[in-house]
């Protein structure tokens, strides 16, 4: 018997022995666009782990990284470089492993969950951009598919939480388009009214619900999806100025918007759509990027801070914020300063909190 135990303790062990997911808490990767660095932010203890600079990685200074996704279990994440027309997949370790080095002015990103596709849109920076959207092979990192949108400006982009159908729209025109992932089927729906400048998109668990603001306007749209690749406006809220990258919460019952010229985040209700609260204070200097960490508990903001709105209070005297606010009382917790003029966010899951259950 007792040889039967020492031959089964080493088995007991490594069952019992955290594996390299489990072991290691949750990252927040921040793109420092007007550095060309990512700050990863260890979600736990709320604090900058490490800085990678992408200059030592071969690219230029102005590289513009510009917004990132990560793999749900975390052993990859992938940056859009602007300036310098690429892709990057980078590992747990932060080592390049791949990369697609001919996509014209990458923007945003959205993961396809249960497939190897990774959808690609256009830089907001970009003047004339190609009207297209990328499919990639993000295992190969290859582009496999330009699906053409028709409008100009391609940017705000979102795919369903099950997989199923993919929406883009235009900076330029009220034009937005849904597609089957599957078929290729595609659907446009235009806006009456003023042009919103849709910046960002956001989508409820169940896909039935789809949100972007107007850059223009000021106002959140609540589209139903539930008939996708058809969309429909169900509610127009009025926010703050230019709402930039909103999140939902993993229940689907609450988004928030920050609104990058008001310094300020709305806090929505969805299920009876309406402005509940809005954040100010220290650390919001130019919202622009929203993720919540796993358990919903913080919201993690973005901030340009290219105005000078925050003092920095260390060496960098150009340095952009992560404010985190607790979505309990609403409250500012920490400022975390990382690189100068932040942008995209992105943690494992991709921009939402990931429910208990999952």
């Amino acid at each position: 018997m007792r040889r039967l135990c020492l031959l089964l303790l080493p088995l007991l062990l490594l069952c019992a022995w955290p594996t390299t997911s489990q072991a290691q808490s949750p990252k927040l990767y921040v793109t420092n666009q007007g550095e060309a660095t990512v700050s990863v932010i260890d979600m736990e203890t709320q604090s900058v782990e490490t800085t990678i600079d992408l200059k030592e990685r071969g690219f230029s200074e102005n590289a513009k990284p510009h917004h990132v996704v990560a793999e749900p279990d975390g052993s990859h994440w992938y940056v859009t470089l602007i300036g310098a027309n690429t892709i990057l997949k980078f590992n747990r370790q932060n080592e390049i492993v791949g990369k697609v080095t001919d996509f014209e002015v990458p923007g945003l990103l959205a993961l396809h969950r249960s497939s190897d596709r990774l959808y690609a849109g256009r830089s907001m920076s970009a003047v004339d951009p190609p009207k297209s959207m990328g499919v990639l092979n993000r295992e190969e990192m290859a582009v496999t598919e330009r699906i053409d949108t028709f409008f100009p400006r391609p940017h705000p982009i979102a795919v369903t939480e099950d997989g199923t159908h993919a929406f883009i729209a235009s900076l330029a025109t009220n034009q937005l388009m849904g597609m089957s992932t599957e078929s290729g089927e595609t659907t446009l729906t235009r806006l009456g009214g003023d042009t919103q400048t849709l910046v960002q998109f956001a989508m409820t668990p169940d896909g039935n619900t789809m949100l972007a603001g107007g850059q223009r306007t000021g106002q959140l749209l609540l589209f139903d999806a539930s008939e996708a690749p058809a969309l429909t406006v169900t509610d127009t809220l009025q926010v703050g100025k230019q709402p930039w990258h909103p999140v939902i919460s993993g229940d689907g019952t609450t988004a928030y918007v920050p609104n990058k010229m008001s310094h300020s985040v709305s806090v929505v209700d969805l299920t009876n759509p309406s402005v509940t609260t809005t954040i100010e204070g220290k650390g919001l200097a130019q919202p622009h990027g929203t993720v919540l960490s796993p358990d919903g508990r913080y919201l993690f903001v973005s901030n340009n801070n290219r105005k000078g709105t925050y003092t920095p209070e260390g060496d960098n005297s150009k340095a952009g914020t992560v404010t985190v606010i607790d979505t309990k009382t609403n409250e500012i917790t920490k400022v975390i300063e990382v690189g100068t003029y932040p942008t995209g966010l992105g943690t494992f899951g991709g921009q939402r909190a990931v429910m208990a259950s999952e």
